[in-house]
């Protein structure tokens, strides 16, 4: 861009901003874009500018050099954003270099067309891998929930104990296992740091126990707990060693 020219660009900023062009301010703006020509992506970028509200409204829009370049590159970028290069049977190095770069000129300057649509892949996966997949335990697509039950659920689904309800507190899918005893801060009860015995067996598929089972079970416990305490309790009560004196 010349100072000709850079004077026009100004022209077409005064348009906008109504500043007052001078011969020393298209000087300083043909050195700033000496390697950008004037041509239509400029004008656009300056209106490109102008169109953009300031992040603060208060501050009044003032083009610069720098902006006239950024702006303008990205305009021309937009338009190679799906381009593909089209090449001829045995180019050399040479004739690819040369035949690139001008595809990218014409198509960045907007003198042909840019490609409307990225190339999509066709076709779908082999026999011989699908039967590799269905060998492997895969079952099809993914289907759609029918209510927002199920998908809730299956949100939350995990492995291990917390992706069943408990059946002996009740807890709900992902949520931990808690005691019968309420309080303020825990009013469904306080979280254990263990599933129960029995979510554990339903998630391992293990059978659950018969009521007298469970009975014996709780006996078992009841009778391990007395032991336990009157361990402690004579552990206690232990009498103290008598000193014996040797006859001397």
């Amino acid at each position: 861009m010349n100072q000709r020219e850079a004077a026009e660009l100004l022209g077409h900023c005064a348009a906008f901003d109504n500043r007052k062009p001078s011969a020393a301010a298209a000087a300083a703006w043909a050195a700033a874009l000496h390697n950008v020509p004037f041509d239509a992506d400029a004008k656009a970028a300056v209106a490109a500018f102008y169109s953009t509200p300031p992040k603060d409204p208060d501050t009044k829009l003032w083009i610069q050099p720098h902006n006239v370049t950024t702006l303008r590159t990205k305009i021309r970028n937009a338009r190679l954003e799906n381009f593909q290069y089209q090449p001829i049977a045995d180019e050399t190095v040479g004739e690819y270099l040369a035949r690139y770069r001008g595809q990218v000129q014409a198509i960045a300057s907007g003198r042909v067309a840019p490609p409307t649509g990225r190339l999509a892949l066709e076709g779908g996966p082999s026999a011989s891998f699908m039967r590799q997949l269905e060998d492997r335990g895969w079952t099809g697509n993914r289907t759609v929930p029918d209510s927002d039950e199920e998908t809730l659920a299956d949100t939350v689904r995990r492995a291990g104990p917390l992706g069943i309800e408990c059946p002996a507190c009740s807890a709900a899918i992902g949520h931990p296992c808690h005691t019968g005893r309420t309080t303020t801060k825990y009013p469904l009860g306080k979280p254990m740091p263990k599933p129960h015995a029995a979510r554990l067996r339903e998630v391992s598929g293990e059978a659950q126990l018969t009521a007298e089972q469970r009975a014996a079970e709780e006996q078992r416990i009841r009778e391990a707990s007395a032991r336990a305490l009157a361990r402690m309790q004579a552990e206690e009560n232990i009498p103290d060693a008598d000193i014996v004196e040797e006859a001397s």
